[in-house]
């Protein structure tokens, strides 16, 4: 089973048009904001309720704490507070997990820290130690073929390699970068093929739709029969 994700709790007019219900429940996995880039405590209890109500599981998406700009650039900060950045933002989610009678099961670095991971493997290991400080009990979430899943893996953490059925990709496997005009896959039947693509080639274990793509419900739907044709 290959199971489809999405970046959620980033937009409050997502949340309040009905939107980012429709994706929620067409998911199998939720990567919640959990304050550095975006999201707040009220954010995360309504998508942890959407999760509780759609059985999706449920998991944190730690950033760069810069909501200005929405995680997307590099932050020059020491590994030490990157990890201590990580950590809070897990443990904040988690506690409200708690507090909920759920859990948090799996952790996706976003943006531009989910980037640089890939390429760069001390950062992967800051975001390792402040994940570990918060538990070892938990799945990261890795770009397929990329070095942070060799830094978590080689650090005995339970990891899950992940592709994108609405980013492009460069020939090196890194995805193309959002400030290029065709960075984003929009429509929903050529999403839906790029999720064929990738789901055959056997590298990934799970695949992302970001909720603030375009057309983000119809292209999960089309992503969704593809990965699991019973629900279409």
């Amino acid at each position: 089973m290959i199971w489809l994700n999405a970046d959620v709790g980033e937009r409050p007019a997502a949340l309040a048009d009905g939107s980012e219900e429709e994706l929620v429940s067409l998911i199998h996995w939720a990567n919640i904001a959990c304050g550095g880039h975006a999201g707040d405590e009220h954010s995360m209890r309504q998508l942890l309720e959407l999760c509780r109500r759609y059985g999706v599981q449920a998991g944190a998406h730690p950033g760069y704490p810069d909501r200005e700009r929405f995680g997307r650039e590099i932050l020059e900060i020491t590994p030490e507070a990157l990890a201590a950045a990580v950590f809070e933002q897990v443990q904040r989610i988690a506690e409200i997990a708690r507090q909920a009678g759920m859990e948090i099961r799996h952790v996706k670095p976003h943006g531009a820290l989910y980037n640089q991971a890939a390429r760069e493997p001390d950062v992967a290991a800051a975001i390792a130690r402040g994940v570990v400080a918060w538990s070892r009990d938990v799945v990261l979430v890795g770009l397929a073929r990329s070095c942070m899943l060799e830094v978590w893996d080689a650090a005995g953490l339970s990891t899950i390699a992940e592709a994108f059925a609405d980013r492009r990709y460069e020939p090196d496997g890194t995805l193309r970068a959002r400030r290029d005009p065709d960075a984003l896959i929009t429509d929903p039947a050529q999403a839906a093929d790029q999720a064929r693509r990738l789901s055959a080639d056997g590298a990934a274990g799970t695949v992302c739709v970001h909720s603030d793509t375009p057309n983000a419900p119809a292209i999960a739907r089309a992503v969704r029969a593809v990965l699991d044709p019973r629900a279409a």
